[in-house]
């Protein structure tokens, strides 16, 4: 291992922007379509537009402290800088949820979805098959891993795009709405607004993913400029595409209440659309979407364990290292493929509930770094200051926290002993407060 400050910077905007889509996962849109379209009486497209918009405050918080604070501990060192050393442990600590169990859902869903298709081979196998692979691409690093999110990237835009074409033939020739132009899925007068925020309420976590382009910022030339740019590229055009696929799905099937099934709606649409054919196209492609979900992942939560380390909040000699020869922090990608392993045990709904307490968790506090670094420290109190450095992100941190507030009851107790945890060794880390954590500075070298 070697102890070098930081890592080499070569990733330009459209592999930031490639390992962000990885993340996200583009074709979510389709596994969360039936249970979004019951929720939203059928208004998913007016749920994703809402989720958008929620959601862009908290991106645009992300875009604001990444140009000054352009760390891979992303929303743990933006509040450690911002606001304070264990605020920033503590939100630290928080996300580890969402980025320790992501990687953990992908394999767990990657898993259900080839023992639907090979039953005769069992569930661990497939866990343990990605597990190795993602493991070996992570080691490696970061541009073999590139290469492999833009082959992904491309195939789920080509079966997004494919789709909306059949999709297209198929309503002009009578199917569904039989028109083009039928917008009760962004609102319907007859059914209440209430069922579209709770359609939001879920699709928001179709975005995330937008924030795990800051965690590249050590590997990214001019990160101030890039990083920003990548996470409203990410954010952006995954509404859009999310967008326009649930619109084009509720025009080929608009009784939402007419699934047979609703977590497998998306399969019944995509076989009325392009046959059995192009349905056994779209398992394919939702399996190599969670691949890449489950690599870029891993990645990010790498890069914050690393950031952690590095700057003495966990054990430095092991987690603050990077590879020699592939300047890559493998002892982190070690654990977390180590922990990812309670996929052969846990359940898809346990390991789901963990994950929105700490990314709620982060976004709220990421806002709060904004108003606390530009208002309170640098007093950018202008009109315009006020606009963007207090106005736009108390929004951002309102809408977070009311999202976190409504979490079911399962995310909250999970979130909840996991963030006591944190505040247990925290204690013990600063001989119960007498000592604060170890900071960073805006370079994210460890001081």
């Amino acid at each position: 291992m070697s102890d070098s400050k930081g890592m080499k910077r070569s990733l330009t905007l459209i592999p930031v922007v490639l390992f962000g889509f990885s993340f996200m996962a583009l074709a979510t849109v389709f596994s969360t379509y039936g249970i979004a379209a019951q929720l939203s009486h059928g208004m998913v497209p007016g749920s994703y537009l809402l989720a958008l918009g929620v959601m862009f405050f908290t991106a645009y918080s992300y875009g604001q402290m990444a140009k000054v604070i352009p760390s891979a501990g992303s929303a743990y060192a933006y509040t450690q800088k911002s606001i304070n050393s264990y605020a920033g442990f503590l939100v630290g600590w928080s996300i580890l949820m969402d980025y320790l169990f992501i990687p953990m859902v992908n394999y767990l869903l990657f898993s259900i979805f080839f023992s639907v298709a090979f039953p005769s081979i069992p569930a661990y196998v497939w866990v343990l098959s990605l597990l190795l692979i993602v493991t070996v691409i992570n080691v490696i690093g970061v541009k073999m891993a590139t290469k492999a999110n833009a082959l992904l990237t491309i195939l789920a835009l080509l079966f997004i795009a494919i789709f909306i074409g059949l999709s297209i033939r198929e309503i002009t020739g009578g199917t569904g709405t039989g028109t083009l132009w039928s917008f009760d899925s962004f609102y319907n007068t007859n059914e209440h607004f209430s069922f579209i925020v709770a359609g939001a309420a879920l699709l928001c976590f179709s975005f995330l993913g937008f924030d795990s382009a800051t965690a590249f910022a050590e590997e990214t030339i001019q990160p101030e400029k890039i990083i920003p740019r990548a996470i409203y590229i990410i954010m952006f055009t995954g509404g859009i595409l999310f967008i326009a696929v649930s619109y084009f799905a509720h025009n080929i099937w608009p009784l939402y209440d007419t699934f047979s099934n609703a977590d497998a709606a998306a399969n019944e649409i995509i076989t009325l659309v392009g046959g059995k054919t192009f349905a056994t196209f779209f398992l394919a492609v939702y399996g190599f979407t969670a691949f890449g979900s489950a690599m870029s992942s891993q990645a990010s939560a790498s890069r914050v364990l690393y950031a952690m380390g590095r700057d003495g909040q966990l054990p430095k000699r092991f987690f603050g290292t990077l590879h020699k020869k592939y300047n890559t922090p493998v002892n982190n990608i070690l654990v977390i493929s180590g922990f990812s392993l309670l996929a052969l045990v846990l359940s898809l709904t346990l390991v789901a509930s963990f994950i929105n307490f700490g990314a709620f968790l982060a976004f709220t506090c990421v806002n709060l770094s904004v108003i606390f670094y530009y208002f309170i420290k640098n007093k950018q109190r202008s009109f315009k200051g006020t606009i963007l450095y207090l106005i736009i992100p108390l929004i951002g941190a309102v809408l977070d926290l009311w999202l976190l507030v409504n979490l079911d009851i399962h995310s909250k107790v999970l979130g909840g002993i996991w963030f006591v945890l944190g505040f247990v060794y925290m204690l013990v880390l600063t001989k119960g407060f007498k000592e604060s954590p170890p900071e960073i500075n805006v370079s994210g070298e460890h001081t």
